[in-house]
């Protein structure tokens, strides 16, 4: 009898803490339809999440490089590695297969896990984006090495000729020709004269190609 007196007395008086509790708990949460509508609504974003999906799964297999490369480099299978980007983070032009790729030269340097694209290669689109629609790329072979050794891919530069029989003037060939490879025997070719391509509108392009055969070319840089 006199436990149950204990318990009567302890509903009647709650203590400081219940009072608190009581105060706090939205008057909602106490009643069925409250308890229902927020099943519904953990219902409801659980909808919103599944159709939404995990953004994790929207990636896309895109070519990188597999290690540190070097302007020159002739691609090979060992040099390439497929990576999962997210698709947001997938640069214009990125290579999608190792095979468009596969045996084509790099005009440019890529570090390790660098996505490579459709103009990091030599081709056509590297010759448009460097010259314009009707781009394209000219081997030159400078005479003084060591000024074709300080050459980079990305340096813009007037290309001169001194005619072969041997006047004082030099004549301008063309001027503001793009670097698309500079490239000497570090990067893997057998040749100790360093490889130097430009871009170049088609019009310069067939003067210089023309002079190189018959003059000496240097180049000068902005």
């Amino acid at each position: 009898m006199a436990r149950d007196v204990g318990r009567l007395r302890d509903a009647l008086s709650p203590t400081a803490l219940d009072r608190v509790s009581r105060l706090t708990r939205p008057d909602w949460t106490r009643s069925t339809t409250g308890r229902r509508a927020a099943a519904g609504a953990l219902a409801l974003l659980a909808l919103v999440l599944a159709i939404r999906g995990d953004p994790d799964d929207d990636r896309v297999e895109v070519v990188t490089a597999a290690h540190d490369l070097t302007p020159g480099t002739l691609l090979g299978e060992a040099d390439l590695h497929l990576t999962a980007l997210p698709a947001a983070g997938v640069p214009d032009g990125a290579v999608l297969s190792p095979d468009d790729v596969v045996g084509r030269t790099l005009a440019g340097p890529a570090r390790a896990g660098e996505p490579l694209t459709d103009v990091r290669v030599l081709g056509s689109r590297l010759a448009d984006a460097a010259a314009g629609p009707d781009g394209r790329i000219v081997p030159l072979r400078i005479d003084d090495t060591e000024v074709a050794r300080l050459l980079r891919a990305g340096d813009i530069v007037d290309i001169l000729t001194v005619d072969a029989e041997g006047s004082a003037t030099p004549r301008v060939l063309a001027t503001d020709a793009t670097v698309v490879l500079a490239a000497t025997r570090e990067s893997g070719r057998t040749s100790g004269e360093p490889a130097v391509l430009v871009a170049l509108p088609e019009a310069s392009a067939t003067e210089v190609a023309a002079a190189t055969m018959t003059g000496a070319i240097t180049v000068t840089l902005h």
